[in-house]
């Protein structure tokens, strides 16, 4: 079969490898779709090595068409179309029983341990399955749309550590597939949002997704623009969409005393800039993070795909065939897309 195979920092290749073979409760998927991550162009460029090996195949946002099943694999067979979770946890961890599994101490990944979607073909573990992270594709959604179900359910459990309540206002830096995302569900939530961004396009795309007020941070002053709109008193909550960590202080001076940042973007090994503690300090701010997502939260994107409360159309822009994966890559990564994906 045909394998997008990452070998090293910018060095992947489509290459030739064999079949998986499968055993006891495995399945082996045919790859529909599969979507191309911010985290995986940060993989190939060797700003994220945790956990990374070489050779392997990447990708953590795919469905598809089971293919194949080996021995007792529940209420799963040929043909079921289905979207997967890609992070796994061990169900044992003191986060596990805490109701954090997404951050559980002995979790496993698709595009991690485990080989990734972008290739013709993937086998999903039996401890894949055993933890219910295989979803039955529901009837009427296009299997093309489903593997946003992924980085949708990491934007939920991002709103889940950042409540937002009817009337809050809401600051979104980025207009990227995730700061869209999280347009989209802190409009269903009854918010006021601001999306601060820097290219012209993606501030279209998120005034046609209903943002309130949009703004150009190079040419206009985002801290005035969000005093002006909230009464001088600042934003409940503000969410951190783009993996810059320069614009930490910004988030900061825009909240209100008592708002809460979500630091949602990954940021790569070593960015470390000053943060003015005072802020933090004087106005109480609340300061959580978002490590991917849990199981529940994958469950409930692909409700909301399948309700239309998240339109794929307007996110997913581009779509390229498996062996044109170089030129995908090149589209994500330059921004030219929101969100990019390939078809085996």
């Amino acid at each position: 079969m045909k394998a997008l195979v990452f070998e090293g920092v910018n060095d992947i290749k489509l290459k030739e490898v064999p079949m998986p073979v499968l055993e006891e409760g495995e399945l082996l998927l045919k790859v529909k779709a599969s979507l191309i991550c911010g985290t995986d162009v940060r993989i190939y460029r060797g700003r994220k090595t945790k956990g990374v090996r070489t050779p392997s195949i990447l990708g953590h946002e795919f469905a598809g068409v089971i293919e194949e099943v080996c021995g007792d694999v529940g209420e799963f067979k040929k043909g079921d179309l289905v979207s997967i979770a890609p992070i796994v946890p061990c169900l044992k961890c003191y986060y596990c029983k805490h109701d954090q599994e997404n951050i559980c101490l002995n979790r496993t990944a698709h595009g991690y341990e485990y080989d990734g979607g972008f290739a013709e073909y993937v086998k999903i573990p039996a401890a894949v399955l055993k933890s219910g992270n295989v979803y039955k594709v529901p009837e009427g959604v296009s299997i093309e749309d489903i593997p946003l179900a992924e980085p949708l359910a990491c934007c939920i459990n991002g709103q889940r550590q950042s409540p937002i309540k009817l009337g809050d206002a809401v600051v979104i830096f980025g207009a990227g597939p995730i700061g869209l995302m999280h347009l989209l569900l802190a409009k269903s939530s009854g918010g006021m949002v601001i999306v601060s961004e820097p290219n012209e396009k993606r501030r279209e795309t998120a005034l046609k997704l209903g943002a309130d007020i949009v703004v150009d941070p190079t040419s206009e002053d985002l801290e005035t623009v969000v005093l002006n709109s909230t009464d001088g008193i600042g934003a409940d909550v503000v969410i951190m969409a783009i993996g810059i960590p320069a614009l930490v202080n910004d988030t900061l001076k825009i909240a209100r005393k008592g708002g809460t940042i979500n630091l949602f973007a990954g940021f790569s090994v070593g960015d470390m800039p000053p943060v003015d503690v005072n802020l933090i300090h004087y106005k109480e701010l609340n300061i959580t993070g978002t490590s991917a997502s849990a199981r529940r939260d994958h469950e409930k994107a692909i409700r909301l795909i399948k309700n239309g409360t998240i339109d794929a159309s307007k996110i997913i822009t581009h779509k390229f065939p498996l062996d044109q994966a170089d030129e995908a890559f090149r589209v994500a990564e330059s921004g030219e897309g929101i969100k990019v994906e390939i078809l085996p």
